[in-house]
């Protein structure tokens, strides 16, 4: 990977938009309040452009995965790693860290379990499109 992660800036909203769009189900009002709801890391290129993001939303003794997006000429670099990787970073020791996923996109629950989260159960009709898969991971 050629990229670093940072957090995400208010110059960056428009990229950010652009890349939610490859998201099946995206929550524009979400992004839209990024920083004041949650924290934004974003995966950039060598000239700082934004390339992927993480949306994580904390409560009070967990931290949700609410979005993560990566432009498709980009996969495969090892980008959606490094934003978790960041994400557990900063998170407290003990702190668990879940995530819902669409059954079908592979791609995804292929990283999910490759940085140790572990399936913790079906959420029947949690999207628009149907059930979702939960995971959960403990942060070391």
């Amino acid at each position: 990977m050629d990229g670093t992660v940072r957090r995400g800036r208010p110059a960056d909203f428009d990229r950010l938009e652009t890349l939610q769009s490859h998201l099946a189900e995206p929550a524009p009002e979400l992004l839209a309040a990024g920083n004041l709801v949650g924290t934004v890391f974003v995966s950039v290129d060598a000239r700082n452009r934004p390339v992927g993001y993480l949306l994580a939303v904390d409560g009070d003794d967990a931290c949700y995965v609410a979005e993560l997006v990566v432009d498709p000429a980009h996969r495969r670099e090892g980008r959606g790693r490094g934003l978790l990787g960041t994400l557990f970073e900063t998170r407290p020791s003990g702190t668990a860290v879940t995530v819902t996923v669409a059954p079908e996109n592979g791609a995804a629950r292929s990283l999910y379990e490759s940085v140790g989260f572990e399936e913790d159960g079906r959420r029947p009709d949690y999207f628009e499109s149907g059930d979702a898969v939960a995971y959960r991971r403990v942060c070391d």
